[in-house]
């Protein structure tokens, strides 16, 4: 595995000094390193912010193994369920123009079967309204949908799990309701009213979504283990059928910006930013881990909101500390990278010095 190593590692910033210092940087490294040779990861592209300071960002090893392309900070991944954040932003921009009311059934807004129980936009956004999740051989689809419109048809005659509220139940096509919700109520298509709301306004270029046919700069291949620890290319999918709920893909840094952009309340209100980030409860007053489009924890002694994801060809993590001021996003094109523990590693290397 040592030729899958770092090869290339390019740190790109801001005008300003970073604040990122140099026994961060050097643990920070470190702890990549052990992540790539502990997941055997072919391409590794990690991003850091502080506060207002500049983004620090690296990559290690390959986007592309058969053609030998060397991975750099413009290398970009599939976010996979990170995607599910830029719903959920969507979706609050859109309560705070008066365009979305959370608690209305959905069918409000979109042309959707009627369930044995009433369907809500919040339910969806933190995974209690009881759509399912994948079955059969969804989750390997190769079909090309349209639009968030026509991927609700793979789920949209199937009866609910669950009465809405009365269990938590992950489910990537909730957040594609919620993103055709985002689309019916902001009467332009869904892509485009992320793009307008929330990546402009971060000052982001590489978030996209995954489009099997478009060209796309950059973009990273994707490569599984096989039992035998060696590595092969991921399977195929078109992750058309989950644009809302896993379908972007971006860089690590434009990722730390669109995250700095939260916190820094340029994309919406922080009453929203509340709203998202608190841990929502079941009709039985039990509270789950999860906000609206968003993991919920501690860590190190502080709060952390994040989500992770990972599907063909890729393992990703965003993490923030936003009492710290704090973003880490971790992308990795191998399933099952560990990308997690490595954010985790590096949020603790970020707060060392301020938790003695």
């Amino acid at each position: 595995m040592k030729r899958l190593l770092p090869l290339l590692s390019l740190t790109l910033c801001l005008p300003l000094c970073a604040e990122v210092t140099k026994t961060q940087e050097a643990a920070l490294v470190q702890a990549a390193a052990a992540g790539i040779s502990a997941a055997r990861i072919p391409g590794l592209s990690v991003a850091v912010a502080s506060g207002d300071g500049p983004v620090w960002t690296r990559a290690w090893g390959f986007s592309d193994l058969e053609n030998h392309v060397i991975a750099t900070p413009r290398t970009a991944f599939r976010l996979a369920s990170i995607s599910k954040t830029f719903t959920a932003t969507a979706a609050m921009v859109l309560v705070e123009k008066g365009q979305l009311d959370l608690d209305a059934e959905v069918q409000s807004y979109v042309p959707f079967p009627k369930k044995q129980w009433p369907v809500t936009t919040r339910r969806l956004l933190a995974n209690q309204s009881g759509i399912r999740h994948y079955r059969g051989n969804d989750f390997n689809s190769t079909r090309h949908y349209s639009g968030v419109l026509e991927s609700l048809l793979i789920f949209a005659m199937d009866p609910l799990e669950h009465q809405p509220g009365s269990k938590y139940l992950y489910s990537t096509y909730g957040f594609n309701l919620a993103g055709a919700v985002v689309e019916r109520a902001a009467k332009i298509d869904y892509a485009g009213f992320v793009r307008e709301t929330i990546l402009v306004p971060a000052g982001v270029e590489s978030i996209r979504p995954d489009d099997t046919h478009a060209l796309i700069p950059y973009r990273a291949r994707g490569y599984r283990a096989r039992k035998d620890g060696t590595i092969e290319n991921c399977d195929l999918a078109d992750t058309s059928n989950k644009l809302p709920g896993g379908g972007w893909l971006a860089t690590a840094g434009d990722l730390v910006l669109y995250a700095r952009a939260l916190l820094a309340g340029q994309i919406v209100s922080r009453q929203s930013l509340e709203t998202m980030w608190t841990r929502q409860k079941l009709s039985n007053g039990e509270t789950t881990g999860y906000g609206l489009g968003w993991n919920i924890a501690e860590a190190e002694g502080v709060k952390v909101v994040q989500h992770s994801g990972g599907q063909q060809g890729a393992n990703t993590h965003l993490l923030l500390a936003p009492e710290k001021g704090i973003a880490i996003a971790v992308l990795s094109n191998m399933e099952n990278g560990g990308t997690s523990a490595i954010a985790a590693e590096m949020l603790r290397i970020m707060l060392k010095d301020e938790v003695k």
